[in-house]
This record gives C-alpha cells, structure tokens and sequence, in this order.
C-alpha cells in the first residue's frame, strides 16, 4: 500500500531519472506500437484490460517495449506487484518472493505478479525453482528476454507461460515517441525545439529501439543547453525555447547503434541473410548485409568460412573458382585481417552473388550419403579391387583410361544396384553443364 513518505520518494527519483524513465506510459492508450501484439483484440491487451492475467514472457529486441508492458500491467493489475533481477537474484530471493506470495495469496485472497527482466540470465536451477509457483498460480510470472526463449529458457517453464513476440518500433512510432517527449510536462516541458530534420535524424540514429530515441534526445538537449552562444547571431529572449540541431544530435549519438548481438537471433538472422541474398544473385543485398556484420565488429573468419560453405553449397561446379576465390577471402581474414580484409571479403561475396548457381554437388552426396545409410554395404566391382594381395589376378581386367585415346574408356564404377545418374544431376548452368554435354559417355 503506498504511504505518503513512498509516493514523496517515487516522486524524487522520477524526477531525477533519465527521459526514457520519465517518459514512461501507465496506459495501454498512450503505449506507442507493437499493434500485433498488445493492439486491439489481441490476448495480451483483452488479458491486461480483463485483469485475467497468466504467465508471460515478452520476447523482442531491446527498446521495444518489454519493460513498459509489465508497468502497465503493473498499474492495471488487482495484484501485487514484484520486481526480481536476473542479473543479481538468486534462487533463496525466489524462493522469499514465492513464500511471500503464498501468504499474501492465503491470507488477503493477493494475487502477486513477479516481473523477471532478462529472465535467460537464469540458470536452469533458478529457472527450475519458478515451476511448481507458476504451474499452481502462487505467482503470475512476466518473463522480458532479448533471446529466444524457446532456446533459452527452460522448456518446463516454457510450456507453463505464453511467449509474446515484440519487434522493432517503425520510424513513425519512434517519432511520436520524441514528439511527445519534447512537449510532455514530464519529459522535456516545451522548453525545447526541434525541427523535422532533426527528429527524422533521431529516429534513423535508434533503429527501433524507443529507449535510445528517448536517451539521444535527452543527451541532444544537454548538449544545446551548454552550446556557447553564436556572437553573430541575437541573444536568444529569455524563456524561448531552445533549439536542438542536427550537429547536437550527432554529438550525442556519432553513429548509428544497429542491434547485433555475436551469440543472439540477431546475428543468425544477418548471416542468414547474407548467405540467402548471395544464394539469390543479389549483389547490393550480399554487400549490405556484410557490412551490417563488419560493422558490428563481427569475426570476418566467421563469414568467410560461410562464403566457402556457400560458393559449394550453392554454387559447385557451375563455377569451380567461386571455392578458390573464398578460400583466398578465408586466407585474407586470417593473414591481413580488418580493416583491409572487408575489401576481400566483399571481393568474394560479389563473386558468389554474381556466379551460376548449381545446388548438384550438395544434393549428390546427400543422396549418396542416404543410400549409404539405407541400403546396406555394396561390395566394390572386383576389377576396382586393390591388387596388393594374393589371389587379385582372379578380380577381372581393369581398364586403365590413361591407355585409351580420350582418356576414358567404358567399365563400371558403381557397386550392382546403382546405375550412372543415381547421385549427380547437373544443374543445366555453367562449366558444370558444359562438362556434362561434354564429357565422353
């Protein structure tokens, strides 16, 4: 129950506390964004106004809104509600949160909601001690992570919560955001200005992270505030607003911080991209999303080794150099390394982008690899056998092609029950196809 003495120290700390905190929305009206998940009909947004609410867990990348839904659930809720770090908690804080809320739920009929922000930084044995609290209601857990839950957090508990997906504000919401804040009595008070240019320059800087919006234009006021004054131009009337420009905003955010986390979805879903765009013969999108992982400092062995992967996986013998050129992009990040190497590595992903593409020497040795493991063992022809062993004169004739005019010459290779064309299908592209069309049958 709050008292007067709680309500002064709210008050004081929010007062102090950075834009992003001040500017925090207690209503499902004034929350900015992720219409799919907390909009109009959906579960999330009938559960909180129903006040019929079950475990959870928010799952999106950071500044997307997790922490603001468990306020507003917070401020809505007939429950009590409980914050528990995942960071600095341990399994006895649990436990002490649980028994409290046990007695709070036998002796005044309390429900208690405990809120558990990056709830992966759990361990299992962490993880394990909220099963019985959540299964029999004790507790209503909000789980807020940035990683998929489906791989890290225990499947138990998993199946005993609702996963719901947030995503990235678009720059439209990210404007309303900094529009609000400029003028709220709670964030920056009128007291400040900024022209479209400069808010369209905040919200490209955030990427859809809603927080570092708040935190640019915060640090871009702070800025402006101790700009020296330009002697050429009036003193400003006392009271104006003060004017935020592009150049403070620069200051306050020099370059634009893309989420990428090495160990996260993030960096699957880039890699994934990459790999799809030069699958797909698209230079432009190969480039940019390697440059995406250089930016983000990622290991440039790391994507060289998946353009190898790629120029067989993809590309074969359509173009057999497309495996040299990665080996020798490989051999650049290991030997020269960056910032040079990102010119290589480029080098080699255009290539790979712009090659014929043949998936044949993939789909061969899976399909050989298949029948390995499904047909049992195929004896080798004997006239393939080694001769270094008694008794080999009785295998058959080899055939040595060395002694044939071409080079070639007709006798089986494959052991009885496979016949040429089992495995390798050409792609009809490239040297692969020319060699097939060619080559002596």
């Amino acid at each position: 129950m709050d008292t007067l003495f709680s309500s002064s120290e709210r008050s004081k700390q929010l007062k102090n506390a950075p834009l992003a905190v001040r500017m925090r929305p207690n209503t499902l009206d004034d929350y900015v964004g992720q219409q799919k998940a907390v909009g109009p009909g959906s579960w999330l947004r009938s559960a909180i106004e129903h006040d019929v609410f079950s475990s959870v867990i928010l799952y999106g990348p950071a500044g997307t809104g997790k922490t603001t839904l468990a306020h507003i659930i917070a401020a809505h809720t007939k429950s009590e509600f409980v914050e528990v770090s995942a960071v600095t908690g341990t399994v006895k804080d649990l436990r002490r949160e649980i028994e409290e809320a046990k007695h709070r739920l036998m002796m005044f009929d309390r429900r208690t909601i405990l809120f558990i922000d990056e709830i992966h930084r759990f361990s299992r044995s962490q993880q394990d001690a909220l099963l019985h609290a959540v299964e029999n209601r004790t507790v209503v857990m909000i789980g807020a992570t940035t990683e998929n839950p489906y791989f890290e957090v225990n499947s138990a508990l998993l199946s005993r919560s609702r996963v719901v997906e947030l995503t990235h504000l678009s720059d439209a919401d990210v404007e309303q955001l900094v529009r609000r804040a400029l003028g709220a009595p709670e964030g920056l008070a009128g007291r400040y200005t900024a022209s479209d240019e400069v808010i369209k320059a905040i919200c490209t800087l955030a990427a859809g992270d809603g927080r570092s919006s708040l935190t640019t234009l915060e640090l871009a006021s702070e800025i402006a505030l101790t700009r020296p004054a330009d002697p050429a131009e009036d003193v400003r009337a006392e009271g104006a607003p003060i004017e935020i420009t592009l150049e403070d905003v620069k200051q306050a955010n020099p370059r634009r911080g893309l989420s990428y986390d090495k160990s996260g979805d993030m960096h699957y879903d880039i890699i994934s991209a990459f790999i799809k765009s030069m699958r797909g013969s698209d230079p432009d999108a190969a480039v940019y999303w390697l440059a995406r992982m250089i930016d983000a400092g990622e290991d440039p062995k790391f994507i060289a080794r998946r353009i190898m992967i790629q120029a067989s996986e993809d590309i074969g013998n359509a173009d057999p150099t497309a495996l040299l050129v990665a080996e020798a992009a490989f051999k650049s990040a290991e030997v020269i390394g960056y910032p040079e190497c990102r010119i290589n590595l480029a080098q080699a992903a255009i290539y790979n982008a712009l090659a014929p593409k043949s998936n044949a020497a993939e789909a061969a040795i899976d399909a050989a690899l298949e029948d390995v493991r499904s047909s049992g063992q195929r004896e080798v022809p004997n006239h393939l056998r080694d001769r270094h062993r008694p008794g080999s004169d009785e295998y058959g004739e080899y055939k040595y092609p060395h002694d044939y005019p071409e080079g070639w010459v007709p006798q089986r290779y494959l052991p009885e029950g496979l016949e040429p064309g089992a495995f390798w299908h050409p792609s009809g592209r490239g040297w692969e196809q020319w060699r097939a069309e060619t080559r002596p049958r």
